[in-house]
């Protein structure tokens, strides 16, 4: 699984590093960025939780 922020949705709620901080943080400007693009399969779960959980849809997984 590969995922990405649309940083131009992305309004910086931070739902996705609270849910998954070992694949999401938040920059300097406060918008999700990605750590690792390739997610293991021990994260897909969580990572599909906080794609799940982005209130614009900013998080892109496939």
């Amino acid at each position: 699984m590969r995922v990405k922020v649309n940083q131009d949705a992305c309004i910086g709620c931070g739902a996705c590093a609270a849910i998954c901080d070992k694949v999401f943080e938040l920059d300097d400007e406060g918008l999700s960025t990605v750590k690792e693009e390739e997610i293991s399969k021990d994260l897909e779960e969580v990572v599909k939780d906080a794609i799940d959980s982005c209130p614009t849809g900013a998080i892109v997984g496939e």
